[in-house]
C-alpha cells in the first residue's frame, strides 16, 4: 500500500507533457494575451452590461456581462508566462489584464456619471466588503479555467462564466465609487478586485504545474510570489470574514429578541426583515402585517430594548402592511 501510493507521487513528479503541446498551450495562451481590437471590444462591451446591471440592481443583467468574460483570457496567459519565465508571454497578459481594468473603470466611472444615481442599491454594495469567501470563489473559479484550458474537451465557456463573476462586476463598481467620490466603496471594490485577480492567478499556476507545464524547480520562486501577495491580502480579508459573521449573529439575535421578548410583535406578523450595516447606527427595516398602526413612540421603546439587549443602538424601520377585516354586508 504505501509502496504504491510512493509510486504514484513518483510518477506525479516526473509527469511532463511533450514539447508539442507546451508549444500549443504557449501558442495559444499568446493569442489570449493580445491587445487587440477584439478583446477591447469585449471589455467595453462587458462593461457596459455590467455597469448598467448594477446600476438598475439587476442580477440577471450582470450575469449577461458576466458570459462576456474578457479578463479571463490574459490572466491565464500572465500565470502560465510566470511560471515558464517566458517574459513576453507574462508582459503581453500583464498590459492586456492592465489596460482592460482601466478602460472598464474609467467608463464605468463616466456613465455612473452621467446616470447619477442618487444611491447605490444592494448589487453594487454588496461587492464593497470582500471576505475569505471571494477569495475561495476565485481559488475555485481559476481552477476550472486553467483545467479548462489544458483539457480540451471541457468548454472554455464555463470557466470563463465562473472567472467573470469575479472580477469584471467589482471593477466596474470602483468606477462607480469615483464616480460619486465614494471612496470606501471604490477601496472595497479594489479588494475584492485584487483578491479574485491573485486567486485565480494562483490557481491557474498550481493547475498547469499539477499538468505537468512545468517542473516544481522552475515553478517554486513564482508560485511563492504569488502565496505572498495573496497572503497579504487573508488579514483584511479575514477581519471582514469576522464582522460578518458577527453581524449575521446579531441580526439573528434582533430578530429573536423582537419575536419572543416584546409585547408589540404579539400583535404583529413578521414578513422579512434587512439590516443596512453601512449606517451608523445600523437600521433594521422590518416588513410587518397588522391590524393596528405601529406608533413612533412604540418604535423608540422596541429601539431601546434592543439596545439593552445586543449592548450597541439599532435604528428600526417598519413597513406595515394594514390587515382590514371585509366581510358581507348583513340586511
Amino acid at each position: 500500500m504505501a509502496n504504491n501510493i510512493r509510486d504514484r507521487f513518483r510518477d506525479w513528479k516526473q509527469k511532463e507533457v511533450e514539447p508539442v503541446q507546451l508549444e500549443q498551450l504557449q501558442r495559444s495562451l499568446l493569442e489570449e494575451s493580445t491587445l487587440d481590437l477584439s478583446y477591447l471590444t469585449l471589455i467595453v462591451s462587458s462593461c457596459a452590461i455590467a455597469t448598467f446591471g448594477l446600476l438598475a440592481n439587476s442580477v440577471a443583467v450582470i450575469i449577461g456581462a458576466m458570459i462576456i468574460a474578457p479578463l479571463m483570457l490574459p490572466i491565464r496567459g500572465l500565470a502560465f508566462g510566470a511560471l515558464q519565465g517566458n517574459v513576453i508571454l507574462f508582459r503581453k497578459g500583464a498590459i492586456a489584464v492592465v489596460v482592460g481594468t482601466l478602460i472598464a473603470m474609467v467608463l464605468a466611472c463616466c456613465l455612473g456619471w452621467i446616470v447619477r444615481m442618487p444611491s447605490y442599491g444592494s448589487e453594487i454594495l454588496a461587492r464593497s466588503e470582500p471576505t475569505l469567501l471571494d477569495l475561495g470563489i476565485a481559488v475555485a473559479a481559476g481552477s476550472i479555467s486553467g483545467y479548462a484550458k489544458v483539457q480540451p474537451k471541457i468548454s472554455g465557456s464555463l470557466a470563463g462564466t465562473a472567472i467573470a463573476v469575479a472580477l469584471m462586476p467589482p471593477v466596474c463598481v470602483i468606477g462607480l465609487g469615483i464616480a460619486q467620490a465614494n471612496w470606501s466603496l471604490s477601496l472595497g471594490a479594489t479588494l475584492l478586485y485584487l483578491t479574485n485577480l491573485l486567486g485565480i492567478a494562483l490557481s491557474c499556476m498550481v493547475t498547469f504545474l499539477v499538468a505537468g507545464y512545468t517542473s516544481f524547480v522552475q515553478a517554486r520562486k513564482p508560485l511563492m510570489w504569488a502565496l505572498a501577495l495573496t497572503a497579504v491580502l487573508v488579514v483584511p480579508l479575514g477581519v471582514s470574514f469576522a464582522r460578518l459573521v458577527r453581524q449575521a449573529q446579531l441580526e439573528s439575535s434582533v430578530r429573536r429578541a423582537l419575536l419572543n421578548k416584546t409585547v408589540t410583535f404579539q400583535r404583529l406578523q413578521l414578513l422579512g426583515s434587512n439590516t443596512n450595516w453601512l449606517t451608523n447606527p445600523p437600521q433594521v427595516r422590518l416588513s410587518v402585517r397588522a391590524k393596528n398602526p405601529v406608533t413612533p413612540r412604540q418604535v423608540q421603546l422596541l429601539e431601546e430594548f434592543i439596545e439593552r439587549e445586543m449592548g450597541q443602538p439599532f435604528t428600526l424601520i417598519f413597513e406595515v402592511g394594514q390587515v382590514e377585516e371585509v366581510r358581507r354586508s348583513t340586511r
